[in-house]
């Protein structure tokens, strides 16, 4: 069964999620674990006791938010699991910042359709960096 957890990623589940989508060399391993830390918020996908799906907010924790490491296991790719895991980073966001933040990105090419499914729209001269006005959905803010 599927479950999400509010909860930053331990180093060995960004290492296991990476290394399965092929990004295991694009980190620090070194100083990952800082970097986890600094985190705002995170999300993890399980599919009972197995993460099979990571993602992260950073930034300054005001304005501005940034989507990073969203990352699912390929064997659970087509499940919309990256999908949910923004959506709830992107709940968490709307719950702490002022109607005006924003929210960037850094997509690759095939999770492009993924972030324009949830609003985001490329930024001005680059396809893969995109932003996201972080209004609440229905214009009011609780």
């Amino acid at each position: 069964m599927l479950t999400f957890a509010d909860r930053v990623p331990t180093v060995d589940e960004q290492r296991a999620v990476a290394t399965s989508v092929g990004w295991g060399e694009h980190f620090d391993w070194a100083s990952i674990g800082a970097s986890l830390i600094g985190s705002l918020h995170g999300v993890v996908a399980l599919d009972g006791d197995e993460v099979v799906g990571v993602g992260r907010l950073v930034g300054d924790g005001v304005r501005y938010f940034y989507v990073q490491d969203v990352m699912v296991r390929p064997e659970a790719s087509d499940e919309g699991i990256a999908s949910r895991i923004v959506e709830r980073l992107l709940e968490w966001a709307r719950a702490q910042a002022p109607a005006d933040a924003v929210v960037g990105l850094f997509a690759s090419p095939e999770a492009v359709g993924v972030y324009e499914g949830l609003g985001f729209a490329a930024a001005d001269g680059d396809p893969l960096g995109m932003t996201l006005d972080l209004a609440p959905r229905d214009g009011i803010r609780a």
